[in-house]
């Protein structure tokens, strides 16, 4: 559990560290984060990527995203999707109506989290690149 917790948090570091706008790696995340929550599982990576590239954003930080989604929280969010996809639509019975529920649930639970992702990515990179822009000026001063 302690490596995987740090492997999590070396990709966010990695994020972090990309040249892009932070609006804009923050919106990769989360749109990473949105398709870890959909029933597509197997089929996330390829996914991300593919919506990345339509969507023009950093594959990598989107395949981050995607990847928050690990197998041991999965069971989580399908729960969860569920019980929020009963409680949105009425009683749907066989195969069919339990597919439609746990899809509008996974969509509610993935837009939830990803507008949470989104603004907590956006706070942590405009905080870590004032932080490295402040040192940067610090060293340029010490240096003249």
């Amino acid at each position: 559990m302690k490596a995987s917790y740090h492997a999590l948090l070396q990709r966010f570091r990695d994020a972090l560290h990309l040249d892009d706008p932070p609006w804009r790696i923050a919106l990769a995340l989360a749109v990473g984060v949105f398709i870890s929550c959909t029933p597509f599982y197997g089929l996330q990576t390829l996914l991300s990527i593919a919506v990345a590239w339509v969507l023009r954003l950093n594959r990598a930080a989107t395949v981050a995203g995607a990847w928050l989604n690990l197998p041991w929280f999965a069971p989580f969010v399908y729960a969860g999707a569920l019980t929020v996809g009963s409680a949105i639509l009425p009683r749907l019975s066989g195969i069919g109506g339990q597919s439609v529920t746990l899809l509008v649930g996974t969509t509610v639970v993935g837009a939830a989290a990803a507008v949470v992702t989104y603004a907590v990515a956006l706070a942590l990179i405009r905080r870590r690149r004032a932080r490295a822009a402040a040192r940067a000026g610090a060293a340029r001063r010490h240096a003249a």
